[in-house]
């Protein structure tokens, strides 16, 4: 029985021969994990977003009930306005004090709303109204889904970072890819941008 074997130049075979050790020496991680930092990074953004989404509508029901609260509402619509008005880019990952002034604004709106939404303790109609408990409902839901968020995007830069300081990560970073530069993360405690725990049940 005749066997058909082809025989690669010896330049070719260990080319592919450098390349297959390469791929198992981590030569792609860098790459790799500064995407898992961008993907992390759009959820973290795609959260916060849907929170000041939903704070236009909270206001406006709270004002139907307890429109003397002018300094609360001024407070809220600034922060959110901070918030919106961010040039948020890839690089600002890369910028501490982008980051940090990003990290300022969200705990702002987040600071803000808590006051709004203890302002209706003092509101009984407005603790029963079915608007308000919905969109209640969807800030807390919004609020554990930042919370997941930021947790998914810290493992993501902890791991890239990790590996830009680290052997084999350190050699890779520089003769490839020396673009690449430690990506800032979340200082502050997440219990400090969470809304307090307010029981609407009771009048």
């Amino acid at each position: 029985m005749n066997t058909f074997v082809v025989k690669l130049p010896a330049k070719i075979a260990l080319m592919l021969s450098s390349l297959l050790l390469l791929s198992g020496c981590g030569i792609n991680n860098i790459p790799t994990f500064d995407e898992a930092v961008d993907s992390a990074w759009s959820e973290v953004q795609n959260q916060y977003k849907r929170r000041a989404d939903l704070v236009p509508n909270l206001v406006e029901t709270v004002k139907g009930f307890a429109e003397q609260e002018k300094e609360v509402f001024l407070e809220v619509t600034e922060a959110r306005a901070k918030v919106s008005q961010m040039n948020v880019s890839p690089e600002m990952l890369s910028d501490p004090t982008a980051f940090e002034m990003f990290q300022q604004n969200q705990a702002g709106l987040g600071g803000a709303l808590s006051k709004l939404m203890l302002v209706a303790e003092r509101y009984p109609d407005l603790k029963s109204n079915e608007n308000f408990l919905q969109l209640q409902n969807q800030l807390e839901g919004t609020e554990n889904r930042i919370a997941v968020a930021r947790g998914d995007y810290i493992k993501a830069v902890q791991k890239y970072n990790t590996e830009l300081r680290t052997i084999p990560g350190r050699w890779w970073r520089k003769f490839m890819y020396s673009e690449n530069t430690a990506k800032e993360t979340f200082s502050i405690n997440e219990a400090d941008t969470q809304l307090p725990s307010v029981n609407f049940n009771n009048n």
